[in-house]
């Protein structure tokens, strides 16, 4: 996610329309750990990139916080400034949500341009939640009055999502991958499995059974 004029779409889970993982409030610094090796031993590890986006996150919402007016602390931040970021990020959308009157409203491949508003994706702001929640407990805050996992946030990603859907024409309904099925003959090969029974042999006749 990324505050400068222009930026991409906020990264890491968007749907196919948000414009694909963006960089954070400082663009110019990159999340990775400077590969110089330090005086007493190995190279530092590079954090992976979840962990880099989150952490570019992070500082462009405290850079948020600063920036309000009047400027809030994190002790005062609520699921209502959290909304406020999200509506806030709007304007640095690559994702085209038709209105209704456009008619291509629920077209998933519009023939021609139309003037209906860019958008952040519903996919990267769900993400774009998931790793501030993340990062808010990460922080020192407490999970009970985590801001990112209020109700209303929660409500307004699935009304972003429901009204995406319909406007682009899109599915965002996950598809449930089929369990794969084990033939009938290898069911009983398994280690914790049953082979077929088999009756034990008849006893050999006694001696005097002979006569």
């Amino acid at each position: 996610m990324d505050l400068s004029p222009n930026p991409e779409s906020p990264g890491g889970g968007g749907d196919g329309g948000g414009g694909g993982g963006g960089g954070g409030a400082g663009g110019s610094s990159s999340g990775a750990s400077s590969s110089a090796p330090g005086g007493g031993g190995g190279t530092p590890q590079t954090p992976s990139r979840y962990e880099a986006q989150k952490r570019r996150d992070w500082n462009t919402f405290g850079q948020y916080l600063r920036n309000h007016r009047p400027p809030l602390s994190l002790a005062q931040c609520s699921g209502a400034h959290v909304l406020e970021f999200l509506r806030y990020l709007d304007q640095f959308g690559k994702t085209k949500v038709h209105t209704a009157p456009c008619p291509f409203f629920g077209h998933p491949n519009p023939p021609a341009p139309c003037p209906c508003p860019l958008r952040q994706a519903w996919g990267s702001l769900d993400a774009l939640v998931g790793r501030l929640r993340a990062a808010f407990e990460e922080n020192g805050g407490r999970p009970e009055s985590n801001p990112f996992a209020a109700r209303a946030v929660r409500l307004y990603l699935r009304e972003v999502r429901e009204h995406q859907a319909r406007a682009r024409g899109v599915s965002y309904e996950k598809k449930k991958r089929k369990k794969p099925q084990t033939p009938d003959h290898a069911r009983g090969s398994g280690s914790g499995g049953q082979g077929p029974h088999h009756p034990p042999p008849p006893a050999p006749p006694s001696a005097g059974a002979a006569c």
